[in-house]
């Protein structure tokens, strides 16, 4: 039997992660669920897709299907991402936030997403785009698995990214402020913590990893419009399952999607791969709210 599906879950499964973490950050410390959180990642793609363009194309690092102006595409997508997350919470998250009530900035929420994603099409149109069509090869490595160079270098980059954002979170000032706010707010404004930076980071930290996620998916699948709500279920789940506030339990809540989804696709059929997410999800809700990491509020 082929073990293929367990190297597609892992890689959907470290996407999926990346795109968690904004959004159990955001619940965490923001107090509401961010439902425009995938269109970060989908704006993320196509401005790294704008960037590579204005700077001339990528031309393919061998083996690699892109090379070094993609990479740094993406830098500069990430800035640009996170510059629209701070934006919007300007113009209107932070003044619905200000009024006390979490179900209408959810609701904003909604709004925001649909308007990000109808501008993207209307801009790009809704047809995939690619960061390129260069066709690669997967090598076997037993088993009956198969990897391409392009998935290597992602997992790779995947990895440095969530181990730079744990040391982050545990060894940073900024980190600890933004642990400590999701604690206890009230509690971390006594003690002097500013809460404006604390929310500052939350919005680039998210928007970036996200946009990460976005040209990762890019570069593994296609560029599309709708690719943020494609994903928007899986992320939820996956933080929610890892538990609300925790930066591993999300990325393991990821893999546990990933590669959940995979064998759905292997034993079940494709066309269940879009339940899985919201199958896992319930169940957690039901068996244990709080989550893997998570921990159960008083």
């Amino acid at each position: 039997m082929s073990l293929q599906f367990l190297l597609d879950g892992l890689i959907a499964g470290s996407m999926i992660g990346l795109g968690a973490i904004g959004v159990t950050l955001t619940y965490s410390i923001l107090r509401f669920s961010n439902f425009a959180h995938g269109d970060f990642m989908a704006w993320g793609a196509y401005a790294a897709l704008a960037v590579v363009g204005a700077l001339g194309g990528s031309t393919p690092i061998a083996p690699l299907s892109f090379g070094w102006p993609l990479l740094a595409a993406m830098v500069v997508a990430m800035g640009l991402t996170a510059l629209l997350a701070l934006v919007l919470d300007a113009l209107l998250f932070g003044r619905l936030r200000a009024r006390g009530q979490s179900i209408i900035v959810v609701m904003a929420s909604f709004g925001a997403s649909m308007a990000l994603r109808s501008l993207l099409e209307f801009m790009f149109t809704s047809s995939p785009t690619y960061f390129s069509r260069a066709i690669q090869m997967a090598t076997p490595i037993g088993f009956g698995v198969r990897i391409t160079a392009d998935q290597v270098a992602l997992l790779i980059l995947t990895l440095a990214l969530v181990t730079g954002m744990h040391l982050f979170m545990q060894r940073s000032q900024r980190g600890r402020e933004m642990r400590a706010y999701s604690q206890n707010p009230a509690l971390a404004r006594v003690v002097g913590i500013d809460v404006a930076k604390v929310i500052r980071a939350t919005w680039i930290i998210g928007a970036a990893l996200a946009c990460a996620a976005g040209v990762m998916v890019g570069v593994l699948v296609q560029i599309r419009p709708l690719m943020g709500l494609d994903l928007l279920l899986p992320i939820f789940a996956a933080a929610i399952l890892g538990g609300i506030g925790s930066v591993p339990g999300a990325v393991l809540g990821g893999l546990i999607i990933g590669l959940s989804e995979a064998a759905a696709v292997q034993f079940v059929g494709a066309e269940w791969r879009a339940a899985v997410a919201f199958v896992i999800l319930m169940a957690v809700l039901l068996v244990r709210p709080m989550g893997l990491y998570g921990v159960a509020e008083r």
